[in-house]
């Protein structure tokens, strides 16, 4: 009699290095253990389709044992018994999974994450550029195909952003899109970029937008009511002047006493600074409520990374401004859209009312164009550590009495002498 198969006697059962076998299991009909003269074995099932020999194969052994082929292929047979065709619906089932997946890897969002891990890597600009797309381009298209965007979609796109009033975002994210398409097509993703010949939204006009005394009061009062995360952060925009970036990353190991001390790394002209912290700024950090990491991080919601989602926080402070305006006069009042940059702006223009020198308010702000470049760059090495924190005092002392009212008795710089 011959014995039903066992995991013992399958994994004693030799190849024949001259021919394929096909051995039955006497315990099921129909089921073979298939051993190749290689010795891989797997197992499969013969059975008759509508009048001829078809066969279906199940597993590999040992990934698959003796029970589970015994259980496969009785419900391949069971399948054979209601009218379905096993063999067939394996083969759709596999043709689905290979459609899925070459649908998945062609959609913008897996091509965005392979191009910032391929490319933007490189770039010192990775994190703002990987941002901006997967904000204003993974939001929109993520899910789609990128063979199925059209010069229409580019437009459509960057119209949306540029009507809700980022006429400059529209034109970076442009810039940023068309980049990456590029890169599409020197890897052969797709035949030609959709954003060939698609002009900048409109024409950018340097801004000039500064916040009045009024503006910077009810700016002032709107942080304090707001409170963490965007309340400090928009405070140390204004006291500092630093770039948005540069302010949401600041970190434990930056500060050392009253200066904060950033790397080339971290600025985005790539010159390290040092920032001098007026005592309204330490008294700030101080007072704010720490989520711990291990990145040591003040602006923060995870601990872990910096805070984002910039465009919604600065509408959080923008409303509340409005409100607190219109409270004051007891009517509505409009105020003009503003930006975080516009903030570092205000502290710019603000310190040309102390009468602070032009060169001294480039130290702070970090700037090497203007009176600082060319020549004065090469040969000017003086840090203007002490101008810079005179200067940096003498501005968190006027917004405290603009906040308070009192600007008008502010002395400009180099007068308190």
């Amino acid at each position: 009699m011959v014995r039903p198969f066992t995991a013992k006697a399958v994994e004693a059962m030799k190849s024949d290095p001259a021919r394929r076998q096909e051995i039955p299991d006497p315990a099921l009909s129909g089921l073979y253990l298939v051993v190749q003269p290689s010795g891989a074995k797997s197992w499969a099932l013969r059975y008759r389709w509508a009048g001829k020999p078809a066969k279906l194969t199940l597993g590999r052994w040992p990934l698959m044992g003796v029970a589970d082929a015994r259980a496969a292929a009785t419900e391949a047979v069971d399948k054979i018994e209601h009218g379905r065709d096993p063999a067939a619906e394996k083969k759709a089932t596999r043709a689905a999974r290979l459609e899925a997946e070459l649908s998945e890897r062609d959609k913008v969002k897996t091509l965005i994450a392979q191009y910032d891990k391929r490319h933007l890597v490189t770039l010192k600009s990775a994190r703002t550029v990987r941002r901006e797309l997967d904000r204003h381009v993974v939001e929109v298209w993520g899910d789609r195909n990128i063979h199925d965007i059209q010069r229409r979609d580019v437009i459509d796109l960057l119209d949306g952003i540029a009507d809700t009033g980022r006429v400059v975002t529209a034109n970076r994210v442009r810039a940023y899109l068309n980049t990456f398409l590029g890169w599409c097509v020197e890897r052969d993703i797709i035949p030609m970029s959709p954003a060939t010949g698609v002009k900048p939204v409109a024409k950018e006009i340097s801004r000039d937008r500064v916040l009045s005394d009024d503006e910077i009061r009810w700016f002032w009062r709107a942080c304090e009511i707001e409170g963490q995360p965007w309340g400090p952060l928009g405070k140390m925009l204004l006291l500092t002047g630093q770039r948005l970036g540069e302010v949401a990353g600041v970190s434990d190991g930056e500060l050392a006493g009253d200066t904060w001390s950033m790397s080339a790394g971290r600025t985005k002209n790539g010159r390290a600074h040092d920032v001098p912290l007026s005592d309204a700024v330490r008294d700030l950090l101080a007072g704010m409520d720490r989520i711990g990491g291990p990145a040591g991080l003040y602006h923060t919601t995870t601990g872990r990374t910096p805070l984002s989602g910039f465009n919604r926080g600065r509408k959080h402070l923008a409303d509340r401004m409005a409100l607190i305006a219109s409270e004051e006069a007891g009517e509505p009042v409009g105020i003009p859209h503003w930006t975080f940059h516009d903030l570092r702006r205000t502290a710019a223009t603000g310190m040309a009312r102390l009468g602070i020198p032009v060169r001294v308010t480039e130290a702070v702000l970090n700037h090497v164009s203007g009176t600082g470049g060319g020549i004065v760059a090469v040969y000017q090495r003086h840090d203007y550590a002490d101008e810079k924190r005179r200067a940096l005092d003498a501005w968190a002392s006027f917004v405290a009495q603009v906040v308070n009212g009192k600007a008008e008795n502010v002395v400009r710089f180099g007068e308190a002498g």
